[in-house]
């Protein structure tokens, strides 16, 4: 395969320089008869930190509809996915060079009874453990808890488990080198996963000054999903003849979703963007989930790196595109930092040292 050539100001730095790729990766070595393939501002291949491949409103999808998420998924420029949660086994995702690179949690973990239909193994206090164990051994260093839900009996959000057993799940995952993260709406359950070194919040609208300062001392990540966030309204309508106080609760969350992140962004908790798509949430949205971020007070550079770079990093890739780095890029015609819309509209997207778009 002959070597390609990419030319413009790359970020972080947004220093102008050529990468040529060969063999899949990153030279800053050129390359005679490089053929170039785009000019413009090159991007690290984002990331979306929160998606559900193989899943929608009903459950576990087919492999040609896993496949059309991938791809879709592509073509927004997110090429490295933090699946959170699904129902099926999607590892042959991981075995096709043209999807995205994908980080899989294995399936949900939920209360019985507690969460979305067809979606998680529901489970009581005693069996939270093994649960939990056998997830850490199907996914890729990650396990997925279903923090909280509504509670009929109480008809408002309640955590779905004790906190010592949540204590425990979180040792037990920790013990086998696996990281934990947890649906949370609510601010009852944070504390006990907080205290118990969880090492990231989903969601995370129930925080509190007390809570961020906690998730800044024990390095716990953030994943704010504001896109999703913004159906709150909908969800409190929904319920709001039935269970009245969860509609309230969901009405504060969500008018007060913005203070409540940026609050957790200024105290220097890592945030990451994610999208939340695959439920009822379509997927392809990270540009918009970074613009919102945006619009919540992020710096347009901030909100990028929390989708490109930083998010790379956490998750253990490369996060720059340096020498020997994997070709995993996208191009676009203007810089995204001096305005988030040109994420919408990528001009060249690269994985793995193909162009795919």
């Amino acid at each position: 395969m002959p070597a390609l050539r990419v030319s413009g100001p790359v970020l972080p730095d947004g220093e102008p320089r050529d990468l040529y790729v060969v063999d899949g990766r990153i030279t800053l070595e050129p390359q005679a008869g490089a053929e170039t393939v785009a000019t413009g501002w090159v991007v690290p291949g984002l990331v979306d930190a929160h998606c559900h491949i193989g899943l929608d409103e009903q459950g576990g999808v087919d492999e040609a509809t896993t496949e059309e998420q991938a791809l879709t998924e592509r073509a927004a420029g997110a090429l490295l996915l933090r699946d959170c949660g699904s129902p099926v086994d999607t590892r042959w995702v991981q075995e096709r060079e043209d999807l995205p690179r994908l980080v899989r949690m294995g399936r949900h973990i939920a209360r019985t009874r507690r969460y979305i239909r067809n979606y998680a193994h529901e489970v009581e206090p005693d069996g939270l453990v093994a649960t939990v164990e056998q997830e850490a051994a199907r996914g890729d260093g990650w396990v997925k808890l279903v923090g909280d839900w509504i509670d009929r009996d109480a008809g408002d959000l309640k955590p779905s488990f004790p906190p010592e057993a949540f204590a425990a799940a979180i040792g037990a995952a920790h013990a086998l080198g696996a990281k934990v993260t947890a649906h949370c709406f609510g601010r009852e359950v944070l504390p006990g996963l907080i205290e118990a070194g969880i090492d990231c919040i989903e969601h995370g609208t129930g925080l509190t000054t007390d809570l961020v300062d906690a998730m800044v001392a024990n390095g716990t990540a953030l994943v704010p999903t504001a896109l999703q966030l913004n159906n709150f309204p909908e969800y409190a309508e929904q319920a709001g003849g039935k269970f009245p106080a969860y509609a309230a609760t969901m009405t504060g969350l969500f008018e007060r979703r913005r203070d409540t992140i940026m609050s957790a962004h200024e105290a220097g908790v890592p945030i990451y963007a994610g999208t939340d798509a695959g439920g009822v949430l379509p997927h392809g949205l990270i540009a918009e989930e970074v613009r919102e971020l945006a619009a919540y007070g992020m710096s347009a550079h901030e909100a990028l790196a929390a989708a490109s770079w930083k998010a790379r990093d956490w998750l253990g890739l490369d996060p720059l595109l340096d020498e020997g780095a994997p070709a995993d890029l996208v191009v676009y015609d203007a810089d995204p930092t001096a305005d988030v819309t040109v994420l919408a509209r990528p001009a060249r997207v690269v994985l793995r040292g193909v162009v795919v778009r």
